[in-house]
Parts: C-alpha cells; structure tokens; sequence
C-alpha cells in the first residue's frame, strides 16, 4: 500500500500492462486515498521485477528525447517516462516520437 497519487497511478498502470505488476487498485480511505498494488510472480514463485532504479529525483531532474532514450539490458527492460501525451515505456515513446522526463528503469 501507499498513497495514492495519479502520478503513482499512473506508472502502476504502465507496469501492470508491461506485466511487471500484478494489478493496481485505488482504496478508498480517510484522510486519503491509497494505492493497494499486487506484485507478480513467475511459476517458481520468483519476484518478476528483479531490479527497479530511480532515474530522476526533484533534486535532479534527467530528460532524453526521442532519439536518446538509453536501452534497458538490451531489450529485456523498461523505461518509464513522463511525457506530454502522458505516462509511457519507452517503447511506444520512440514509436510517438515523444521525450520527456526518465523517470524509472526497470527489468
């Protein structure tokens, strides 16, 4: 569980089409909303996020364009960004020809 926020939302929806998440869910709560998300495991009971980096912070804020967004393990993972047209992988981001803001690298 944590609070709920649409940004948060948003990138918990990303990840739960991606297949890294099991689901997201919004609980209605006093004094605020939470976000209740089900991680997701493989056959062995392994976690299918095996790693999970932070890219920008508010101290430091890291954009790429279109054309710069970096490879994830070679293929086997996945950017987040925050773009104008919304919360996106980087696959469909060089597909738009959008950039943004790197937010998370997962694989």
């Amino acid at each position: 569980d944590v609070p709920w926020s649409r940004h948060k939302q948003e990138i918990a929806r990303v990840l739960v089409e991606e297949g890294y998440l099991g689901g997201a869910t919004v609980v209605d709560a006093q004094p605020r909303n939470i976000l209740r998300i089900e991680l997701r495991y493989d056959a062995q009971r392994r976690p299918v996020i095996l790693g999970m980096r932070r890219v920008s912070r508010p101290s430091l804020r890291v954009y790429v364009g279109a054309d710069e967004i970096p490879m994830v393990r070679r293929g086997l993972g996945v950017n987040v960004l925050s773009t104008p047209r919304g919360v996106l992988i980087d696959r469909d981001a060089r597909r738009e020809k959008v950039g943004g803001e790197l937010l998370c690298t997962v694989w």
